[in-house]
């Protein structure tokens, strides 16, 4: 006889919709997605979280501000043009407060050279990722960019190239 199990069923109504913080595993690096497009943010922030990484997820530079005060994020994912704050103006603040803080921008739109361009004569110097980005593309390009880190994501396919990122 199999045992049973009780699992409790949330309603789609009581799904979050506003922004979420997942709190961060011991050692285990933060990446901050921010998207104003739900679904890109929601997508690589599950892309990420299958492949070990700590993520928190917010769809305005606002409430990304908000969260990174909270939980100092050890890598910022932004989509270049949003209304309000830019991801380039987000990145910009975010790492005066966080100065080891790594950036990867992306966007669809041809807008944001001039966007980056004014935070290059700034001083500022982001990794640019062109819309689409292919899963494997983005793994591969957090994982460069948090090399720095001993941790290994607990990813649930170990044989992939994901996993075995971090420094000997």
């Amino acid at each position: 006889m199999s045992p049973k199990f009780s699992f409790p069923v949330v309603p789609l109504t009581e799904v979050a919709k506003q922004d979420v913080v997942v709190l961060p595993i011991k050692d285990a690096p933060v990446v901050l997605i921010v998207d104003d497009e739900r679904i890109i943010a929601d997508t690589l922030s599950i892309i990420l979280t299958r492949a070990g990484f700590v993520t928190m997820t917010a769809y305005n530079g606002a409430s990304a501000l908000r969260m990174a005060n909270q939980i100092s994020p050890a890598l910022l994912i932004s989509d270049v043009v949003m209304p309000g704050i830019s991801g380039v103006e987000l990145a910009i603040m975010l790492t005066q407060s966080i100065p080891d803080l790594k950036v990867l921008l992306f966007s669809g739109q041809a807008s944001t050279v001039d966007l980056l361009e004014k935070a290059r004569h700034g001083g500022y110097h982001f990794t640019a990722l062109t819309k689409p980005v292919h899963p494997t593309d983005m793994l591969k390009r957090v994982a460069e960019s948090l090399a720095f880190h001993q941790f290994i994501p607990a990813a649930a396919d170990h044989s992939s190239s994901i996993a075995a990122y971090a420094r000997n």
